[in-house]
């Protein structure tokens, strides 16, 4: 790795997405670079949690500054928690309101962002007062009557307002009493996460107990992870899917880094593997925190060179620059089946990705959005109840792709511009995560341009 890095804040003439309806993308040489992908969302918001609820001030360094982590910063701020974002040096500081949010009666929007209405509505009972939490069309779709009735376990009172099982929400907020909480086969990792962070300042200690496996467990184990390092233990017992979190712990106001997001690394990486090229990312080691940074794997068992060492991991395309299609349970990394379906496009033979039904439930209905818009380009899909099997054309065709306004769909899409003339509509819908993207793609030799 000893290109000269690309760093986020070196894109910031390329910072916001285009704003036209939809862009035209191309890659007619292969993609090149050595990159630092800009901070975890999934990281950020976890420990904006955490500080949020700790005694004192906190700064966090390397920050996600995108949609999903300004819209948790909005919601800190309506609770009465002061937090504040610099976007210059992409850092965050939080004062800490001692798990009591000040701001008894509010109105919390999470607009798109998922994390951060499952995170907000645990955060919403704890202190006192009246609290509403809303967000867009497509969160109203979105279920969270697993978090909901794990609150009402632990003493929260929560009211659905319209239909049942689904926001928009009413909170009474008289704090958590703590107690036993079981979750049956949820769709959601964030029901539990939201549940781990807030347990500390219950009443008692809080017993959770999972039957059946989660999904995305990498992420649970990412909140776990955020939670010890700012000095709050949890006691799991993985093998029977149970955790214990003792009352009366308390979070530490301190300075914290966040990891460069791996969710966004694979996009980069999957780069290289389609384009013939090679694409290193800095910051990212098989002990990062998050689950996706395994992606990398997967390209290796397509056929692609993987260099890993403790500065970061390395992708190259495989030499005769044909990739294998593979068979993959991606349960544990859910946002890279996306990536995967795309890059599988290029491969010879089928792909089939596995367990990953609650695909059906993100910003959009992922599973019957990747067989539309591959079937644009050429390929057949055979659409399962959990996941989907990707056949590839001989020959791509040129399409225009639809986003259904969903970030992963816009950047895993345009990978198949290293293939085939692609447009991608709505391609500002990436500020959801990563407003860089398409600046890291130019730099990294794609071709761009408003259609």
């Amino acid at each position: 790795m000893s290109q000269r890095t690309i760093q986020p804040e070196s894109l910031a003439s390329l910072a916001t997405p285009p704003s036209a309806q939809h862009i035209r993308v191309r890659a007619r040489t292969p993609l090149r670079g050595l990159v630092r992908p800009p901070g975890s969302k999934s990281h950020t918001n976890r420990l904006l949690v955490c500080t949020a609820l700790s005694d004192g001030e906190s700064r966090l360094s390397g920050a996600a500054l995108c949609d999903d982590t300004e819209r948790m910063i909005l919601g800190l701020r309506s609770l009465g928690i002061d937090a504040r974002l610099n976007a210059a040096s992409r850092g965050v500081s939080v004062v800490g309101c001692g798990g009591f949010p000040p701001q008894q009666d509010c109105e919390l929007d999470a607009g798109d962002a998922g994390t951060a209405m499952r995170f907000l509505t645990a955060l919403a009972c704890l202190g006192h007062g009246s609290r509403r939490l809303d967000g867009s069309a497509r969160m109203r779709e979105r279920p969270i009557g697993a978090l909901v009735d794990g609150l009402r376990a632990m003493g929260a009172q929560v009211v659905y307002e319209s239909a049942e099982g689904f926001v928009p929400l009413a909170v009474a907020a008289e704090g958590l009493a703590g107690g036993l909480v079981e979750f049956d086969r949820p769709v959601s990792s964030q029901f539990i996460s939201a549940l781990l962070m807030v347990a500390p300042y219950a009443a008692s200690d809080a017993f959770l107990r999972i039957h059946g496996a989660p999904p995305s467990r990498p992420y649970l184990d990412m909140t776990i992870g955020t939670m010890r390092s700012a000095g709050v233990e949890v006691l799991a017992d993985e093998a029977r899917a149970r955790f214990v979190v003792a009352a009366s712990q308390r979070y530490l106001a301190d300075t914290y880094a966040v990891e460069p997001d791996a969710s966004g690394a694979t996009y980069l990486w999957a780069m290289a593997a389609v384009s013939g090229g090679g694409v290193g990312v800095e910051g990212l080691t098989s002990a990062s925190l998050q689950g996706d940074v395994r992606f990398a794997e997967l390209l290796g068992r397509m056929g692609c060179t993987v260099s890993a060492d403790a500065s970061g991991i390395e992708v190259s395309a495989p030499e005769n620059d044909r990739l294998r299609g593979i068979d993959v349970d991606l349960n544990d990394m859910p946002d890279a089946a996306p990536t995967l379906a795309v890059v599988a496009l290029f491969a010879d033979g089928p792909t089939e990705i596995r367990n990953v039904g609650n695909l059906r439930v993100k910003e959009s209905d992922r599973i019957a959005a990747l067989a539309e818009e591959l079937g644009r380009l050429g390929a057949r899909v055979v659409v399962r109840a959990d996941g989907l099997r990707v056949e590839p054309p001989k020959h791509l065709t040129p399409a225009r792709i639809r986003t259904y306004r969903d970030h992963r769909m816009a950047m895993s899409f345009a990978l198949a511009g290293c293939g085939t003339d692609v447009e991608i509509e709505d391609p500002g819908c990436v500020s959801k995560s990563f407003p860089e993207f398409w600046g890291y793609a130019r730099a990294l030799g794609m071709e761009i341009e408003t259609a």
